[in-house]
């Protein structure tokens, strides 16, 4: 599909659609990295001043709250939150679910300096069915649907409602899709003619595929949420199209994600490598937008450390004096950081980790392809390294509800803790706030993917940009920015095959005893020279302004 750029003295008023929105750790719209990515996003358009808005949903009950019970499992919980720092629009859209009309109420999000975020919420005094915006990801496939319904054809209707008239639409992720087809829909009825059923759906297709943009983020087919037809039509989500029509645009079952690629104009994967394997995984799905690479990015001023960024700037632009006095400040403000983190460690483990030794940070969504315990695949080699004083790990995660190999990963965590009392520890109910303090306060950030199954990882550019350093499967962002033994460590070679979590165990293993240990504790002038580097390397490359200004250059402003 050939481009070209629109008029660039009018930049494209975006409307970004999300399921969720990490803006900050009391605000429960999120669950993990797509929403902190979303969120992110719309702090570097407020800070550009960029025209967009966004849409999402009020998420009454959040996602889930995991706590760790007696008997060593995840315990989930769903309280419900209030919150008085948003603003009524007046408005209120309906939606059709189950033949059923539900009203929801928009909110406006904007304190967190971000673009405005409107959020639809079903939790009415009135409404029949309150809990359908109660848990985010909760529930079932029914459920599900109904949120979708909300997300994209109320998102749709509730920006008519508000007088917002997009030039463009942007959707994060496949859980948005119907808003387009809730597009297409007011495209054909807006049409007085006399043309067939089949002349409308085509050129409604056609006019709504170049107001959208999409981007896809699960490099693994069955990640990719999919509906069966029955499904749809008992919600309401058809939308009024046939299973013909339907199958046209999302196949058979209904495939959010080719739905996404056939609905969209042009289309990103969230990395080059990402790029590399999305192109791949959907070669065969006729129709689809072309798939480009924009690397995700996270916003400095909400992750970063000044105090960091401006020492590290100073020790690579200095001469030698200047350098000497940077680099005292980096560790002297390291050494801060990492004390935050273990008085939080303290609080709420009851564990005192020791300062002086190399400590591992790991946090994740717990998926078996994030291989959470590859570094105790052979206990020979890493249970002296615990034992003897020259290790500690800091772990967290959180499995989805319904995910049972998901919580049995947690389970695993906290029982490695329990053998390693004084060197490993489990942090429950993973959110933001965990998020910032580890990758803020440990030294070595470890990230472990089964390549090619990391779409980006941007929890390892946050921790790149405050100088902990990267040792990591080279997935997802990392190529992009990793140079051995400079601003971080590659594990392995790239090899995808047979053998490869032995032979990731393996590299994992020599890096880090052949390597980063000894440079740790022999040579902490080479360790904050890397600090500095990786600083450098991630503070723009890797950052939501320069991802925003990529989604600018190379989809807003790009029509076919």
């Amino acid at each position: 599909m050939g481009t070209k750029a629109i008029n660039k003295n009018k930049r494209p008023l975006v409307a970004y659609f999300c399921m969720e929105y990490g803006l900050d750790n009391d605000f429960k719209t999120y669950s993990g990295g797509l929403g902190i990515l979303a969120g992110d996003l719309l702090k570097a358009a407020y800070d550009a001043g960029y025209p967009m808005v966004a849409i999402g949903i009020l998420w009454r009950q959040g996602y889930t709250i995991q706590t760790i019970g007696e008997n060593g499992l995840p315990v989930d919980s769903y309280p419900e939150y209030r919150y008085q720092h948003l603003k009524d629009t007046g408005v209120t859209v309906r939606v059709s679910i189950k033949d059923t009309e539900i009203n929801c109420k928009v909110w406006l999000c904007d304190c967190y300096s971000n673009i405005p975020l409107y959020l639809l919420d079903a939790f009415l005094p009135d409404s029949p069915e309150q809990l359908i915006t109660g848990q985010l990801y909760g529930w079932f496939e029914e459920e599900r649907l109904a949120q979708e319904i909300i997300l994209g054809v109320g998102g749709v209707r509730a920006l008519d409602a508000l007088g917002i008239c997009p030039d463009l639409y942007h959707f994060n992720e496949g859980h948005a899709v119907l808003a387009g087809l809730e597009l297409m829909n007011m495209e054909m009825d807006g049409r007085s003619d006399d043309a067939s059923r089949k002349d409308k759906f085509n050129a409604a297709w056609a006019n709504v595929r170049q107001k959208i943009v999409f981007t896809t983020h699960t490099p693994v087919v069955a990640g990719n949420e999919s509906h069966g037809y029955r499904a749809l039509f008992y919600t309401g989500a058809d939308l009024g199209f046939s299973k013909t029509e339907l199958r046209q645009i999302g196949g058979e079952p209904f495939n959010m994600t080719v739905a996404g690629l056939r609905l969209s104009r042009l289309a990103n994967a969230v990395a080059e490598l990402h790029a590399e394997t999305a192109k791949i995984m959907w070669s065969k799905v006729k129709y689809a937008a072309d798939i480009i690479p924009i690397t995700n990015g996270v916003h400095n001023g909400a992750w970063q450390d000044g105090e960091i960024a401006e020492a590290a700037a100073s020790y690579l632009k200095g001469g030698k004096g200047v350098r000497q006095l940077a680099a005292k400040l980096i560790w002297s403000r390291h050494t801060v950081l990492k004390k935050q983190l273990f008085d939080e460690v303290y609080v709420r483990e009851g564990v005192r980790l020791d300062p002086d030794r190399l400590t591992i940070g790991f946090a994740r969504r717990a998926a078996a392809y994030k291989r959470s315990d590859l570094i105790f695949r052979n206990e020979t080699i890493i249970g002296p390294l615990l034992r003897e004083g020259k290790l500690q790990i800091v772990f967290s995660g959180k499995a989805h509800p319904n995910d049972q190999s998901g919580k049995n990963i947690v389970s695993n965590l906290v029982r490695i803790a329990s053998q390693y009392p004084d060197s490993v520890v489990f942090l429950e109910n993973y959110d933001m706030k965990i998020g910032a303090l580890i990758t803020r306060g440990s030294d070595l950030w470890l990230n472990n993917p089964v390549r090619p199954q990391e779409a980006s990882g941007t929890s390892g550019m946050k921790a790149a940009m405050n100088g902990v350093l990267n040792l990591s499967i080279l997935d997802g962002w990392w190529p992009e920015g990793c140079v051995h033994g400079e601003n971080g460590w590659q594990i392995g070679d790239a090899y995808v095959g047979e053998g490869q979590d032995q032979h990731d165990a393996d590299s994992l293993y020599n890096a880090l005893t052949s390597e980063i240990i000894p440079l740790f504790y022999e040579n902490r002038d080479k360790w904050i020279d890397m600090m500095a580097r990786s600083v450098e390397m991630s503070r723009y490359k890797f950052s939501a302004a320069r991802m925003l200004e990529d989604y600018v250059s190379r989809m807003y402003m790009i029509k076919p």
